[in-house]
């Protein structure tokens, strides 16, 4: 496949209506100490790996729960032994085994995507690596201008009591958040990865037009593809993507804070800004190769739009 050795940036927007989109572990909507409502990187790493892993079942994805026969997680370690059987017995203490294991994990996207801090045990001693991952994504921000958030109990048909004395069936409650429109700005550089996959032995993998195209392809689908009870109602809203020339040394601001939403909604739409992303494009616009920008117009109406930008349907 093509190598990918170009350096890119942009922006995901993940909608959440009556939804949570990336609870805490008290069940609520995470928010900031200033009370703005948050969701972390790993939400939507979640949402790009099980998206791959249903859709291109051929791509491997390695960090993700695995059962055993009893349905509990696997290790680490187990994990490494199903997916790559021929190598489950590594000596630490040979010379070319964390050539082989360099190997192995890049066979995988989303090591090859997000990088990795691997470590496992094998005969002799441990093995340790750690990969500083190509894509790099930021926390989500909500950018509406309201974070209200409410609670609601949810009852059970079964009694938690064993004996089955107690009267009433179990009282739960879930949280989700009324509207929001979380940014995740995101940066790719395919030179964090070109150093260690020397080390790999012959035949490593190291990132490749096709893994940026099914990344792309997770950003526009992957948080609509995954439904659950508590997600119902979040989706993909907007991708923006910028890719500079071959030999461009321009470093990219956080584009967060750039893009705005109105607060009008009028046919059901939701309406942002770009023009602070557009001017600061602008500033540099020999510096790049490919502007495209992804969402549904049914939904959204987008203003403000750098110059020769490609729009495509989410």
């Amino acid at each position: 496949m093509t190598e990918f050795t170009n350096r890119a940036y942009g922006f995901a927007v993940i909608k959440a209506i009556n939804s949570n989109y990336n609870a805490d572990f008290s069940g609520q909507p995470r928010t900031l100490p200033n009370g703005q409502v948050y969701a972390t990187d790993k939400a939507l790493k979640y949402t790009v790996r099980n998206y791959l892993k249903d859709v291109y079942p051929n791509e491997k994805v390695f960090y993700f729960k695995r059962l055993n026969s009893e349905l509990n997680p696997l290790s680490l370690d187990h994990a490494y032994a199903e997916v790559f059987p021929e190598h489950k017995d590594l000596d630490a203490k040979k010379s070319d085994t964390k050539s082989i294991v360099i190997k192995d994990i890049l066979t995988c996207i989303d090591i090859r995507l997000f990088g990795s801090t691997f470590a496992k045990k094998a005969k002799g001693g441990n093995i340790a690596l750690s990969i500083h991952g190509p894509v790099q994504i930021n926390h989500g921000v909500n950018i509406w201008n309201e974070g209200n958030i409410f609670s609601e109990q949810i009852t059970s048909p079964f009694n938690s009591d064993a004996d089955s004395k107690n009267e009433q069936t179990t009282i739960g409650r879930q949280s989700k958040l009324e509207e929001g429109h979380y940014v995740h700005h995101f940066s790719i550089n395919p030179k964090n990865i070109e150093d260690i996959a020397k080390h790999g032995a012959e035949g490593t993998q190291t990132l490749s037009e096709n893994d940026i195209e099914l990344l792309k392809e997770a950003l526009c689908k992957g948080a609509t593809y995954y439904d659950s009870a508590a997600k119902a109602g979040t989706e993909n809203e907007m991708l923006f993507y910028v890719e500079l020339k071959k030999d461009s040394k321009l470093v990219l601001p956080n584009f967060t804070e750039m893009v705005k939403i109105d607060d009008k909604k009028e046919d059901g739409k939701r309406y942002f800004d770009l023009s602070a992303v557009k001017t600061e494009l602008e500033k540099h616009k020999d510096e790049f190769s490919k502007c495209e920008i992804y969402f549904n117009t049914n939904n959204v109406e987008v203003s403000g739009l750098p110059e020769n930008c490609s729009e495509y349907e989410l």
